[in-house]
């Protein structure tokens, strides 16, 4: 399998450092081809501005998502943006590792998102119409490949828990899981989350080591999260509303968007 490891940590002797060391080991282990992405190591340019676009006039207005569209269909995006949509398309999955920082992802990969999901790639794909609106949500450019994230917390599990004070942990990586990995087309897997590392020492570190080594043995074979195809039948179209009877009349939150009452099947 074909996988590309995209890591975003200001520090390679962190405990994510380690982390990535031991996935990244592992994978190859199993005979497994790894290319790496260290936004950091790299100075990955994380704003989206119209040093992005060079085929746009001086004088023109920068509208982000026409300049987007414009510079993928004109095969004039930055080098540093092909050079990673190559290898989007030649990954068979995509591992996201990071920090949470904030409740969210690291602004550096907030920017690689940004700037590499570009309009016609990622996202604007497909027939726009009363009857379909794009390929997105299971379908579109990335459709069948594989997605996970392997994530690093300071708080305690517990604060994470669904009555945890943070909310829960599936909720809070909604957003990157369902809005930005499963959008494009991937097939999402649980993600791996590491609780408390603020506290770890040696000890502590060798069990969560081997945790993760066993998410990289069985990347192929873990269920995926159990989202709802946007095209599938179970939401109207255009407004994009859940059909009422697929669940109750005064049901909200993230969870209606998952497929029967588990989070992976």
């Amino acid at each position: 399998m074909k996988i590309l490891f995209v890591f975003a940590h200001p520090e390679p002797r962190s405990l994510n450092g380690a982390l990535r060391d031991v996935a990244i080991e592992e994978l190859k282990a199993q005979g497994h081809e790894v290319r790496i992405s260290d936004l950091y190591a790299d100075g990955w340019k994380s704003e989206v501005d119209r040093a992005d676009f060079p085929s746009l006039a001086p004088d023109g207005r920068f509208i982000p998502v026409a300049a987007s569209k414009k510079a993928f269909d004109t095969n004039t995006l930055t080098d540093d943006v092909k050079a990673e949509i190559e290898k989007l398309l030649w990954a068979d999955t995509l591992i996201l590792q990071f920090p949470l920082w904030w409740f969210a992802m690291p602004a550096i990969l907030k920017g690689w998102v940004d700037r590499v999901f570009a309009y016609g790639f990622a996202y604007g794909v497909g027939e726009h119409s009363d009857q379909r609106w794009g390929d997105r949500y299971g379908e579109g450019t990335l459709a069948g490949k594989r997605a996970m994230l392997v994530v690093t917390a300071g708080g305690w599990e517990e604060h994470y828990a669904p009555r945890g004070i943070n909310g829960p942990i599936d909720d809070l990586l909604f957003p990157i899981n369902h809005g930005i990995l499963y959008y494009p087309g991937y097939d999402v897997l649980p993600p791996f989350v590491a609780y408390r590392v603020d506290r770890f020492d040696e000890a502590g570190f060798e069990p969560v080591a081997e945790r993760l080594r066993e998410r990289m043995r069985t990347l192929a074979t873990t269920p995926t999260i159990r989202y709802r195809p946007q095209n599938g039948g179970d939401y109207l179209v255009p407004s994009m509303q859940l059909r009422p009877e697929l669940s109750e009349p005064d049901a909200t939150g993230f969870a209606l968007h998952l497929n029967g009452a588990g989070a992976a099947g």
